[in-house]
């Protein structure tokens, strides 16, 4: 999941999650083989779902990389849709990432990719303007029935 396929215009802008969960299972596989669902693409943050099932461990819990996989995809999405409207093809690539593992997932678990604030936006559009490659900050908080289960914060970077 570190590199993406560019940024590429669809018939239809990535807002619908039905939409957004296609072109994830169609481009990044491992979306679709851990049952990654698309539940809200909104201005405040991207939310998907996985299901316990396909991504369990040893212990009967969801397995460390597949809560790692569902972060790292929930930042990726949030800033493949913030970039949607912009014409020229970006590649998406994480740079840095980091789990903090709160809490055992023993069921359905959600990864909710906060939107970056304006300054940050503002200054990563900047130097991606400028010199045709930035990075920016995505945090992500994955919960499980109610519960905060792990913590993420990822380095992405943007490449023209």
């Amino acid at each position: 999941m570190s590199e993406s396929p560019s940024v590429a215009r669809g018939e239809t802008e990535p807002t619908d999650p039905e939409v957004v969960q296609r072109y994830l299972h169609r481009h990044i596989p491992i979306s679709q083989q851990m049952g990654v669902r698309v539940i809200a693409v909104e201005p405040a943050g991207v939310t998907l779902c996985a299901p316990l099932t396909p991504n369990l461990n040893h212990e009967a819990t969801a397995f460390g990389g597949s809560t790692s996989a569902l972060a790292i995809l929930a930042g990726w999405t949030q800033l493949y849709v913030r970039l949607w409207s912009i014409t020229e093809p970006r590649r998406i690539v994480i740079q840095r990432s980091a789990v903090q593992y709160i809490a055992p997932i023993v069921g359905e678990f959600y990864a909710t990719a906060a939107a970056p604030s304006h300054e940050e936006w503002e200054r990563f559009m900047a130097q991606l303007d400028k010199r045709g490659k930035s990075r920016i900050a995505i945090r992500v908080n994955v919960l499980s029935n109610g519960v905060r289960a792990a913590a993420f914060e990822g380095n992405y970077v943007a490449v023209r």
